[in-house]
């Protein structure tokens, strides 16, 4: 075996495939697929091809249902699952209310309580309606869904899945930072990724053996603003159209990078306390949060479960 890695920027985000193969045609030709099957994905949800699926449900919204692909259905409605698990943390039509912050490490004003609560209006997952024959109907005039919080974690899932499907023994699909890791390197040895430090991205802090998990982290180091001394997240409260303070990182490993995808953000927005007492109720599932204070914390039985490789 021996291993065949490529990168290249697809859905606005950096992606890097790693896969394990027997000669340098079938590896190069399984990079291929990766890139391709991505690629199919970005059609389907970006919200910036007037011809996508996502487009439409956000251009008739408040007028009429629009029909979308059984796959498109079914991912929405599973976003809506993760919106009630998180009691709303997660939601795919808080974009509207990220577009009134600009998020550019920049001293700016905050917007005015009327800009807020009008976004608010046209804000909330209960507000999609799944209808019949694949249908999606947004409520509202103004409203929009998008994926940011969870749609690159749902393609590296779908891109390992169908490396596995071919007969790949291992290998690492990473989304800009979303993680999904299968099997052995070609020689054997195990992966592992590593958990940055919020403040100083090239250093790790400490190191996980991944094995069939997958591993996605939010924080407030790369987009973000300060006012008064105080730092901004660029992930949105959609309950209350502010941006999130208190936490500078969040990391969720799960066997599917959808779900921590997701997490990772409603973690973020839960904040500490909440965040831990959710994830630790969750099979499989652990998170790793770094606080405004640099310090560590850590989900319930996640040591119990062999995670850790080493610390830096």
């Amino acid at each position: 075996m021996n291993e065949y890695t490529t990168d290249i920027r697809l859905m606005g985000s950096s992606f890097q495939f790693i896969v394990n193969a027997e000669t340098k045609e079938a590896g190069h030709g399984l990079l291929v697929d990766c890139i391709e099957e991505v690629s199919r994905i970005e059609k389907l949800l970006t919200e910036f091809n007037v011809h996508s699926e996502t487009s439409l449900i956000n251009k008739y919204a408040g007028i009429h249902p629009v029909q979308v692909s059984t796959e498109t259905y079914q991912f929405i409605a599973r976003c809506i699952q993760i919106s009630k698990l998180t009691d709303g943390s997660f939601d795919i039509t808080a974009g509207a209310l990220k577009k009134l912050y600009n998020f550019r490490n920049v001293e700016i004003e905050l917007p005015a309580e009327s800009k807020i609560k009008d976004c608010l209006n046209i804000t909330g997952y209960r507000k999609i309606k799944l209808l019949t024959n694949n249908r999606i109907y947004l409520e509202h005039k103004g409203m929009h869904i998008g994926f940011g919080a969870i749609g690159k974690g749902y393609a590296a899932h779908k891109v390992m899945k169908l490396m596995q499907q071919k007969g790949v023994q291992g290998g690492v699909i990473n989304a800009s930072g979303d993680l999904c890791v299968w099997g052995t390197k070609h020689d054997g040895s195990q992966w592992n990724a590593g958990i940055a430090n919020p403040d100083s991205p090239d250093e790790i802090l400490l190191w996980l053996q991944l094995n069939g998990l997958s591993i996605a982290t939010s924080g407030n180091y790369e987009q973000y603003f300060e006012l008064n001394g105080v730092r901004y997240s660029h992930n949105i409260n959609p309950w209350n159209g502010r941006p999130v303070t208190g936490i500078k990182s969040v990391s969720v490993i799960s066997p599917h990078a959808e779900l921590s995808d997701a997490l990772a953000t409603a973690v973020t927005v839960m904040g500490l306390s909440q965040g831990l007492r959710l994830i630790s109720q969750l099979p499989y599932t652990h998170c790793i949060i770094i606080d405004d204070l640099d310090q560590i914390h850590f989900s319930n039985n996640i040591e119990r479960a062999r995670l850790f490789k080493k610390t830096a």
